[in-house]
């Protein structure tokens, strides 16, 4: 079997499966447990090494041709393919709770395998155009049939196909700052290029506009899909692209407009999600905050980078698979998700909304929860580095808190005397429960990571010399 076809083509012609063949109450099932075996496999067997099991002899071949482009994975890219897989695996488990039609599920598992895609391909200057038929593929998932798509959505594709022409141009003209690294306009004008493509992708400020937007548009589930997978692999890129340049890695003057951009949307997002009165832009404004940190970790002089980064990913996974879950729920009852609609509910949905805020609260690095060991690592970093820049990130969660605050406060606010009672689902009470879960495990034992954050800096090992 080759590490290709198992981890890109499978997913995506079971996609295509599931979306014509199985009905919508077995496409969790079918979606979550496919996603969970890859998530497995990927674990235990390592890619380009034989394994005998008994008189049976297995290898996972490490690449494959296709359309002239090779398709490639290495040993180190086990644990990554195991993070994706099974994070995308509580997505697709939770679709059954959440209420989303069947085609989230198969959507879902197709764009997560052509965003594995976009980590695999060679020349990888392609990835640009995977991620663009990813997010195409989007748009169906977050706009129903015979529906207009609202301005949030047209928006974000605008955005993300006008990222592809900056990141291919300037991938063209990094080759030429290979060749005479010494001229200093091919260099200023290929950076400044190749910036604009990410400032696109990762929608860095003021570009982040449609992600508000989106939250009011779109089926909360699916969107808090799309704001976990794109940047994760976009993320992934970015780091790429610092591993293959030696100038992009050693130019102080970007690597402190990378730090720049960061600092400012960790510290917009807080202050505009504190700022908020509907629970779902304060999620936008959350992920706008956690994209921050990962893009003003890429920017520090730290030989860290690699583990920092996906020290936040993981978490990240997690808390917004459950934020979501609860917003979807909510959403269900109270339509505009706006304060004045889901006033008193904590009596109504106490599961939903003790979910909600601790998937909140550990998005601001709250302790004992998922993203705490991950800001605290940050906060170790920046204090050798930066006064101002540690600061300034202080005050975005601090915002992020003021909005659980504000949140928690709406919630059990209730004019009337009204008993509490539990209306969630089993199928809800259960998946909210596991999540949460989850984020107190990794918040107090984050050593559990050590098992995929060991052998990830192999993918990137010369970033951080």
């Amino acid at each position: 079997m080759s590490a290709p076809i198992l981890w890109i083509g499978v997913p995506f012609i079971a996609g295509a499966l599931i979306l014509f063949l199985l009905r919508e109450k077995y496409s969790a099932w079918a979606g979550g447990t496919l996603s969970a075996i890859l998530a497995l496999i990927a674990l235990i067997f390592p890619i380009d090494t034989a394994l005998l099991i008994g008189s049976i002899s297995l290898k996972i071949s490490p690449a494959i041709q296709f359309f002239g482009r090779s398709f490639e994975f290495g040993i180190a890219d086990g644990p990554l393919l195991a993070i994706i897989y099974g994070v995308a695996a509580l997505w697709f488990f939770g679709t059954e709770a959440s209420g989303t039609a069947n085609r989230f599920v198969s959507l879902g598992l197709m764009i997560i395998s052509l965003l594995t895609a976009s980590i695999a391909v060679e020349p990888f200057l392609f990835a640009a155009l995977l991620l663009e038929i990813a997010a195409m593929l989007v748009v169906p998932l977050l706009v129903p049939m015979y529906q207009k798509p609202g301005r949030g959505v047209v928006r974000f594709l605008i955005y993300q196909t006008l990222a592809m022409p900056f990141i291919l141009f300037s991938g063209w003209m990094l080759a030429g700052v290979e060749a005479s690294p010494g001229d200093l306009g091919t260099t200023t004008q290929a950076g400044t290029m190749l910036g604009l493509g990410f400032a696109f992708l990762l929608a860095v400020f003021p570009l982040y506009n449609w992600i508000p937007m989106l939250m009011e548009e779109s089926s909360p589930y699916a969107t808090g899909f799309l704001l976990w997978a794109l940047p994760t692999f976009t993320v992934i890129f970015a780091l790429g692209f610092l591993d293959r340049y030696a100038w992009l890695r050693t130019t102080p003057q970007l690597a402190s407009a990378i730090q720049f951009a960061g600092v400012f949307m960790v510290a917009s997002g807080g202050i505009f999600a504190s700022l908020q009165r509907h629970i779902g832009r304060m999620l936008g404004y959350a992920t706008i905050a956690e994209t921050g940190l990962l893009i003003l970790v890429m920017g520090l002089r730290s030989s860290e980078i690699v583990n920092l980064t996906f020290l936040i990913l993981i978490p990240r996974g997690l808390a917004l698979a459950v934020w979501a879950l609860a917003l979807s729920i909510i959403k269900r009852k109270a339509y505009t998700l706006r304060f004045s609609e889901v006033q008193g509910l904590a009596r109504s949905y106490p599961i939903t909304v003790a979910a909600l805020i601790l998937a909140h609260l550990s998005m601001t690095g709250f302790p004992l929860l998922a993203g705490f060991p991950a800001r605290l690592a940050i906060w170790q970093e920046l204090a050798g580095q930066s006064l101002s820049t540690t600061v300034w990130v202080f005050i975005g969660m601090l915002g992020l808190l003021v909005a659980a605050t504000r949140t928690l406060a709406v919630f059990v606010m209730e004019e009337e005397e009204k008993k509490w009672a539990v209306n969630e689902s089993w199928v809800q009470m259960a998946m909210l429960g596991l999540g949460v879960i989850g984020l107190f495990i990794l918040g107090m034992f984050p050593q559990i990571l050590q098992i995929f954050l060991a052998d990830l800096p192999a993918l990137f090992n010369r970033i951080g010399q």
